[in-house]
């Protein structure tokens, strides 16, 4: 039995009753009570939803049926979290921190069922009412009717206007509205603007609430082309589609189901993003490798743009050396790459200390340098749907000083005629154009150069990139991928 499912507030004397001690009311779906357990985990034990999810499913058994329910009940929820704080402050009149955290939790999932799903109004009220009963305080079983009631009274768009209607200003208004922090909000208006595109931001915003098509990397050597693909995992509905030559994408279902259908070697059909696959491309492929180059992966865990690497380099006769500074995550990237594991070695260090560039000839210098440095991760909001409410404007000074400590680290051991690959999982433009042109004008010994034509050539048609910059920035709404990042930089030999 899930442990936050029994857990009712505290009674006079400290003791905690059994929730089975409790008279029995009527039945609750066990994907809500999974739901309701991940947001729990997710609030109060800063549980990663991708994570927390998967396990809470085993652990309640569900079928494939309420599994997709509960997945979606979750990931709505958190994409959707500030608007719904929000109404649910307009409807009860009380402010969201003022409302319990067990009954708070109710409220948004009844609150997404509302107004984002088709469950009929009455299933979601009555069905809330007795989650809360479940779970928290009983005699708060009347607000959440009460609430959830006022809700389902006006459509979702009669909400939004009293939402813009209530703001300060209109900047917090359509930040509500979309469910984004106004702050990063801006971050994505300043990088928009920066390519002359700024009025796609509303757009940008709306396809951070979607949930992304699964997309799979069919890495290069696996002797499977597209049609292929597509014919032996037509059961998952396979598509040789997206930007990445690599990449499919699957109209729904399991991956894992999808992948073993494949029938492939080990590790040769992997879950990754295609902007990810594309990242990684863009340094192996911008120009023709030669048998004997030696490739750095500075900050390779969890492992997947890793694994690209390792599968490029094993057509072309080089050898990747994959560092990540944490063991855990190491072991993560020693899975990775199942496909390349003659080619691929995998060590735990800081990435800037000389430990992390050793190599067998005492050189430390390295052809191709790849750094997907640590980030905010706002460039993939859809698929970590919590991130949006954890990361903070204050995150960003420690994460910019890391990164360039990073770039630092890896210019200093790039070999002449070299290539570095900067990658970041952000758009925002402390963490981009701001931290490379510093990095640059610290190291003149270096150059950019055209990103641009490097993803486009490695694509698998020409992309839409806006503005003037050398670099890439890839966009949920333009490119379908996660907002990633990529800038390519030369030591001239």
């Amino acid at each position: 039995m899930s442990e936050s499912r029994n857990r009712p507030p505290e009674r006079s004397g400290g003791q905690r009753p059994r929730r089975d001690a409790r008279p029995q009311r009527a039945n609750i779906s066990a994907a809500r009570l999974v739901a309701y357990d991940v947001l729990r985990d997710v609030e109060e034990r800063d549980s990663y939803a991708n994570l927390a999810l998967p396990a809470r499913i085993r652990e309640a058994r569900l079928d494939p049926r309420d599994a997709g329910l509960a997945t979606e009940l979750v990931a709505g929820t958190l994409r959707g979290q500030g608007r719904y704080d929000r109404i649910i402050e307009l409807a009860s009149g009380r402010a969201i921190d003022q409302v319990d955290a067990r009954t708070r939790n109710v409220l948004r999932l009844g609150v997404h069922q509302l107004l984002s799903m088709r469950t009929a109004a009455h299933a979601a009220v009555n069905e809330s009412v007795e989650l809360q009963r479940r779970v928290g305080n009983v005699s708060a079983a009347g607000f959440v009717n009460g609430v959830l009631r006022s809700v389902g009274r006006a459509t979702p768009e009669e909400w939004d206007t009293r939402i813009t209607e209530s703001a300060k200003n209109a900047d917090d208004a359509l930040a509500t509205r979309t469910s984004h922090p106004a702050w990063v909000l801006r971050a994505f208006r300043d990088a928009l603007r920066a390519e002359g595109r700024e009025e796609e931001l509303e757009e940008l915003l709306e396809a951070d609430n979607q949930p992304p098509r699964v997309s799979l990397a069919l890495l290069p050597g696996s002797g499977v082309d597209d049609d292929t693909a597509e014919a032996l995992g037509g059961e998952y509905g396979v598509n040789a589609a997206g930007p990445s030559p690599l990449g499919l994408e699957l109209d729904g279902g399991d991956p894992m189901h999808a992948i073993a259908a494949l029938d492939l070697p080990a590790g040769y059909a992997r879950v990754q993003d295609q902007g990810s696959q594309l990242a990684a491309l863009a340094l192996s492929r911008a120009r023709e490798a030669t048998p004997g180059e030696l490739w750095l992966d500075l900050c390779a865990g969890p492992g997947g743009k890793t694994a690209v690497l390792g599968a490029e380099a094993q057509l072309v006769g080089a050898t990747v050396r994959a560092n990540e500074v944490s063991e855990h995550r190491a072991e993560l990237v020693r899975r990775s790459i199942e496909a390349s594991t003659d080619t691929v070695q995998v060590v735990s260090h800081d990435g800037r200390d000389d430990a992390a560039f050793h190599t067998a000839d005492g050189s430390d210098l390295f052809d191709r340098i790849l750094v997907d440095a640590p980030c905010s991760g706002l460039g993939a909001l859809r698929r970590r749907p919590e991130a949006r409410w954890r990361k903070q404007p204050s995150d960003l000074p420690g994460l910019t000083t890391l990164q360039g400590q990073l770039l630092d680290a890896a210019i200093e051991h790039l070999a002449p005629g070299g290539l570095l690959a900067y990658v970041t999982c952000s758009p925002h433009l402390a963490e981009t154009r701001v931290a490379l042109d510093l990095a640059l004008k610290r190291h003149p010994e270096v150059r950019e150069i055209d990103a641009r034509a490097a993803v486009n050539a490695a694509a698998r048609d020409p992309l839409d990139l806006a503005g003037e910059s050398l670099s890439v920035q890839l966009w949920p709404h333009r490119h379908g991928t996660d907002a990633m990042f990529i800038a390519l930089v030369e030591r001239p030999a």
